[in-house]
C-alpha cells in the first residue's frame, strides 16, 4: 500500500480565504473537522489514501475566536435574566412611566351590571340600565354574579329589596323606642306600611304548608294580645341581638290582637319579622286572627282590633288596614311540629275525620284544610270537615279533672268544653291516642291565661305557654313566660313581675278627662301625651289626601275577590256563645255586652259599610274608669270585671250544653 500526501491540495491560499468571509467560515469548520481520508482503488487490485491536515496554528486561533463568541453570549444572556428579574421584583412596587412613577398605589376594584327595570312613568317600558359600583374588599365578581341572580321581591324593577328594607327598617325603629315614633304611628305613612306589609306577607304564607316542620333550637311563645311591653321583655332578653343574629326558630302560637292597646305595633313587628326570616319565625293561628273575634267591637271596645284601626287611621282607611290584615291571617299555618317530636298549636288536637290508622293521620287533615280559611265566618270553597279541624285547632281546650269523669266521651276522649259556643275539649284517652298514633311526645298550646305563665297537664304532656301578663284578670303579681326547646331539654324562661322595661310606654288606655291642668301640663313634658288636648284642633283632612301608590297598592285588589263568605253556612264554634276561657277560670267572659246597651253583644256586620275618606273626630284618648287601671303601671290596663249575660233564651254556657256539637255527632262521636 502507498501512501501518499498532496499537500498543495489540502491547504488554501490564504489570499483565497481572506477575500471571502463566507469561504472563511467555511474553512474554519471544515477545519475543524478531523482530517478526511480517501481510499482509491482500481479494479480492486489498487488503492491509495489522501489525508488533509490543516494548520494548527489557525485553527486555534478560529477555535479561541469562537469561543469568545460563544462567552460574550452567554453574558449577554446572563444580563438580560437579570434584568427580568429586577422588573419583576420592582413591579409590586413602582411602575415606571417616562420619568413618573407612582409608588404603592393599589387597584380598585369595581363591578359593573347591566339590568332590566321598568320605568316609573305611566307607559311602564321596560329599559336597560348600566351601573358601575365598587366592589367591597371581601367582594367577588361570582359574589355579585350571584346577587344579581337573586329574584326581585319587590317586582318593581330592582327597587323592590330595598324598599322592602326600608318597611322594615322603619317598623323595626318603631319597635326599638315607640315613645319616639308616636308621630309615625298616627300617620299616613304607618297606614301605607300596615298594607304593604300584609300584602308581602301573604306571597310568603301561601308557599308554607298548614302545618310546618322546623327544628330545633325553637323558642315557643303563647298568646301576646297587644301587649308591646312584654314583646319588649322577649325582644330585650330572648333576642336581644335581633332575631337574624339569634340561634334557633320563633313559634308564635297566636293571638296577637285584641285586649291589648297595642294591636298594631304588636302585628306590625311579628310581620316584619316574617317578611324579613320567613324560615326562622313561624306565626301560627289563633281564635283571635278571624273576623268574628277581632272584628268583635261591641265587646271589646277601645281594646278590639277594628276599633284600633278605626280610631289610629280614620272609617275607611282603618277598615281596610282591618281587613287587609285578616286577609293575611285567613293565610296563617294552624300548626307546627318540631324535631318530629313536640305538636304545637294555639288550642289543640282536632278530632279526626278519617282513617286514624291511615299514613298521616291529623297532621294529613291539617294539612289538607283550605290554603285560604276564614274559619270564623267560613268562606264559601271551605269544606265542612275541614273546617271543623281548623277549628279544633284553635279553639279546643285540655279537660279538666272534673270533665274527665262526666262529660268526655271514654271512647274518644273527647267532649264539650266549658267555654260553650261549639268549642270541644280533650282529655287523657285523646291526648295518647293523637301522640301514639304521630308518633309525638309532647303537645305546646296557648289559647288559656296562666299567672304562672306556663302551665302543665295531661300528665305533664301537654304544656300551655301564655306571653302577656295583662289584661286577663291575672292579677298584679302574673307572668308572662316562652319555652325553649333546645334538643332533648325545654327550658321555661318567664318575665318577672319586678321587671320594668328602660323605655316610658305610651298608654292610650289612659283618661285624661279628669287630670288638672297641671297634670296634664307634667305628662306634656314627660310625653306621656304628645300634645296638648285643651289646643288641639283635630285635622279632619289629615287622611283624606290618602293616595295609595299605585304601581304597589292598586294593582292587589283589597278584598279577596276569588274568594267569598258563605251567610247560610254556620261556623263550627259561635265565638259569641263561647267564654274567653272555660269556667271556674279567672278569665273574663264573652258572655257580656258593653254597659248602657240594653241588648246582648252581635257579630258586628260590614257587609254594607258605607263609609266617608274623612276621620271621625276623636280624642287623643279613649275614656275608661279611674277603677278599670292597674295597680301598676304598665302599657295598657287590666280588662274590668266582666259580668255574664244571665238570660235564658241566649245562655251559651258549656256547663248546660246538653249534647254534643254538631261536628262531633257527624264523626260519629
Amino acid at each position: 500500500m502507498t501512501i501518499m500526501f498532496h499537500e498543495e491540495e489540502a491547504i488554501e491560499s490564504p489570499r483565497k480565504r481572506s477575500r471571502s468571509p463566507k469561504n472563511r467560515d467555511r474553512s474554519a469548520t471544515n477545519n475543524n473537522d478531523p482530517p478526511s481520508s480517501s481510499v482509491a482503488s482500481s479494479n480492486g487490485t489498487s488503492s491509495g489514501i489522501m489525508v488533509n491536515i490543516s494548520d494548527k496554528s489557525r485553527s486555534k486561533s478560529l477555535l479561541r475566536e469562537r469561543d469568545a463568541k460563544i462567552a460574550a453570549l452567554e453574558k449577554e444572556v446572563l444580563s438580560l435574566r437579570n434584568q427580568i428579574s429586577n422588573l419583576s421584583n420592582a413591579d409590586n412596587n413602582a411602575i415606571t412611566y417616562g420619568s413618573a412613577s407612582r409608588r404603592g398605589k393599589h387597584l380598585t376594584p369595581y363591578g359593573n351590571t347591566v339590568r332590566v327595570s321598568i320605568s316609573k312613568c305611566s307607559a311602564k317600558r321596560r329599559q336597560l340600565l348600566a351601573e358601575r359600583a365598587r366592589m367591597g374588599r371581601n367582594a367577588s365578581i361570582a359574589t355579585q354574579k350571584a346577587l344579581n341572580a337573586l329574584p326581585d321581591e319587590g317586582g318593581d324593577g330592582g327597587g323592590g329589596f330595598s324598599s322592602q328594607q326600608a318597611l322594615i327598617d322603619r317598623i323595626q325603629d318603631m319597635f326599638r323606642s315607640p315613645h319616639e315614633h308616636v308621630g309615625y304611628l298616627k300617620s299616613e305613612q304607618f297606614a301605607k306600611d300596615m298594607l304593604k306589609l300584609n300584602k308581602k306577607v301573604r306571597a310568603v304564607l301561601e308557599d308554607e304548608p298548614r302545618c310546618v316542620f322546623l327544628q330545633s333550637p325553637a323558642y315557643v311563645f303563647g298568646d301576646i294580645h297587644g301587649n308591646l311591653e312584654d314583646l319588649h321583655f322577649f325582644s330585650d332578653n330572648v333576642w336581644n341581638l335581633g332575631m337574624s343574629l339569634t340561634a334557633g326558630n320563633f313559634v308564635f302560637l297566636g293571638d296577637y290582637v285584641d285586649r291589648g292597646m297595642s294591636c298594631l305595633e304588636v302585628v306590625s313587628y311579628l310581620l316584619a319579622m316574617k317578611l324579613m326570616l320567613p324560615h326562622k319565625v313561624f306565626l301560627l293561628r289563633g281564635n283571635h286572627e278571624t273576623r268574628d273575634v277581632n272584628g268583635w267591637e261591641e265587646h271589646y271596645g277601645a281594646r278590639s282590633y277594628i276599633a284600633q284601626c278605626r280610631e289610629r287611621f280614620g272609617e275607611e282607611i282603618g277598615y281596610k288596614v282591618w281587613e287587609s290584615t285578616n286577609q293575611t291571617f285567613d293565610r296563617l299555618p294552624l300548626a307546627a311540629v318540631v324535631d318530629q317530636d313536640i305538636f304545637c298549636v294555639h288550642g289543640g288536637i282536632p278530632r279526626p275525620i278519617s282513617d286514624s290508622s291511615v299514613e298521616g293521620g291529623r297532621i294529613k287533615d291539617i294539612l289538607n284544610v283550605s290554603k285560604v280559611a276564614g274559619i270564623n265566618p267560613p268562606y264559601e270553597h271551605e269544606d265542612d270537615n275541614y273546617q271543623q279541624v281548623a277549628s279544633d285547632c284553635i279553639w279546643s281546650d285540655p279537660a279538666s279533672e272534673e270533665q274527665e269523669q262526666y262529660s268526655v266521651d271514654r271512647r274518644t276522649g273527647y267532649g264539650d268544653s266549658l267555654r260553650g259556643g261549639g268549642a270541644i275539649c280533650f282529655g287523657h284517652k285523646a291526648v295518647t291516642n293523637f301522640l301514639q298514633q304521630q308518633g309525638f311526645s309532647y303537645i305546646m298550646r296557648a289559647h288559656e291565661a296562666h299567672a304562672e305563665g306556663v302551665a302543665v297537664s295531661k300528665g305533664a304532656r301537654v304544656f300551655t305557654v301564655f306571653s302577656t301578663s295583662k289584661d286577663h284578670n291575672q292579677g298584679n303579681n302574673a307572668m308572662a313566660g316562652c319555652i325553649l326547646i333546645d334538643f332533648e331539654k325545654m327550658q321555661v324562661i318567664n318575665r318577672s313581675p319586678a321587671y320594668r322595661n328602660q323605655y316610658v310606654h305610651r298608654r292610650d288606655s289612659v283618661s285624661i278627662a279628669m287630670l288638672s291642668e297641671a297634670e296634664i301640663a307634667e305628662r306634656v313634658k314627660l310625653g306621656l301625651i304628645t300634645s296638648d288636648p285643651r289646643e288641639e284642633q283635630f285635622q279632619e283632612e289629615e287622611f283624606e289626601e290618602f293616595e295609595e301608590e299605585e304601581e304597589e297598592l292598586q294593582d292587589s285588589s283589597f278584598e279577596d275577590e276569588e274568594y267569598a263568605f258563605d251567610d247560610r253556612r254556620k261556623s263550627s264554634v259561635d265565638p259569641c256563645g263561647t267564654r274567653a276561657s272555660p269556667e271556674k277560670s279567672n278569665h273574663d267572659s264573652h258572655d257580656y255586652f258593653m254597659e248602657g246597651n240594653d241588648m246582648p253583644s252581635q257579630r258586628i256586620d260590614f257587609s254594607g259599610a258605607t263609609t266617608s275618606r274623612k276621620s271621625k273626630k276623636r280624642g287623643g284618648f279613649d275614656a275608661i274608669r279611674e277603677d278599670e287601671e292597674d295597680d301598676e303601671e304598665s302599657t295598657v290596663n287590666g280588662d274590668d270585671d266582666m259580668e255574664p249575660f244571665d238570660d235564658d233564651e241566649n245562655h251559651y254556657y258549656g256547663a248546660s250544653s246538653t249534647g254534643m256539637s254538631p261536628g262531633m255527632r257527624r264523626v260519629g262521636i
